[in-house]
């Protein structure tokens, strides 16, 4: 899916702390830091900052028949899901490339999904049309909700705004993985977004250190975590990313796209491979998203995400033919690129 490339929300409130630096594009309406990136990483890290997401969109779902719905349009299992719990779900084309990427948690009466920013409305008119004669209600409530962005792997309790806890990477019901199970770096990274009221975003965040985008991008990034619009292009399909782990249940019935992902887990490989990789750090400037990946002369994929890590360094994930050797050196506008393997050739 590609995303719209304005803002969808109004500039954030939190733009107005000290330091902070508002993004670019879709980010404009968060700050990417307030300072100190490096600083606000190791705050994320400690579990002691919080991230303004503000700019994400937030959908929500309503009826008596909703969780039997979404679970019937998307490729997780979601019946008899229980209040507070969360779980990542993902909607594909026909032909089971990734067009939407859902966040959901319940409260016992509403739904909600957050989705990435400016995306919101296009699921909304998406899940609108598949109304049909269910008893569910659709609508983009991003005016009225916004997202924070904490570093705790807890579930919210009573009592607690409703969070979603990111399940990565742990394995989600009857799936698989296509990288790594042990010593999988995204067990150090903790993450959930709270939804509050966007009136409330300054008191939801009270006296707690900020964090910017960047900070907790680098964090995504070296947990090897997909992002839609990212890592995902009009012919990504779910193997190439290892999302199955978190997104997909393999045995949950039929769903848009189910043929894709039933047929490539069954019978082959994916064509192409997210890959980690370790730049060279000895300039000041890094990569574009969307930078060539070449091995020599030859263009193998293209950088889908770049952050720099206060203790990597220059990293980066991106998408490149299965096929390529695993132990070639690559590069990214002549910056040497040393590969980590995520998605097995």
């Amino acid at each position: 899916m590609e995303l719209p490339t304005l803002p969808t929300t109004a500039p954030s409130r939190l733009l107005s702390r000290p330091g902070a630096v508002a993004g670019e594009g879709l980010e404009a309406p968060v700050a990417v830091h307030y300072g100190d990136p490096m600083r606000e990483q190791r705050l994320l890290e400690e579990g002691l900052a919080v991230v303004d997401l503000s700019n994400r969109d937030v959908v929500t779902v309503t009826g008596p028949d909703r969780l039997s719905w979404l679970h019937s349009l998307t490729t997780q299992h979601l019946l008899g899901l229980e209040p507070r719990q969360s779980r990542e779900a993902l909607v594909l084309s026909p032909k089971g490339h990734v067009e939407h990427s859902l966040h959901v948690v319940d409260d016992g009466v509403t739904t909600w999904i957050t989705t990435e920013p400016g995306a919101g409305q296009a699921l909304a008119d998406w899940l609108d049309r598949m109304r049909f004669m269910l008893r569910v209600e659709v609508a983009l409530v991003t005016d009225g909700w916004a997202v924070l962005g904490e570093p705790h792997a807890s579930e919210s309790i009573d009592g607690e705004p409703l969070a979603w806890r990111d399940p990565w990477p742990d394995l989600v019901g009857d799936t698989t993985a296509y990288g790594p199970v042990d010593g999988h770096p995204g067990t150090e990274r903790a993450w959930r977004e709270v939804l509050v009221p966007r009136a409330d975003l300054v008191a939801a965040v009270g006296d707690r250190p900020l964090a910017g985008l960047w900070a907790a991008e680098a964090l995504r990034v070296a947990a090897w975590r997909p992002r839609l619009g990212l890592e995902t292009d009009h012919r990504t399909i779910v193997h190439e990313l290892d999302w199955l782990r978190t997104a997909v249940h393999l045995h949950k019935g039929c769903y848009r796209g189910q043929e894709t992902v039933a047929r490539v887990h069954n019978l082959g490989r994916p064509p192409r491979r997210l890959v980690f990789l370790h730049l060279d750090g000895s300039g000041h400037v890094l990569p574009e998203q969307g930078s060539e990946v070449r091995a020599g002369d030859r263009v193998v994929g293209r950088v889908t995400s770049v952050a720099r890590h206060h203790v990597d360094g220059p990293i980066a994930l991106a998408v490149i033919k299965r096929n390529t050797d695993p132990t070639l050196e690559l590069l990214v506008d002549d910056l040497s690129a040393a590969q980590t393997v995520i998605v097995a050739p």
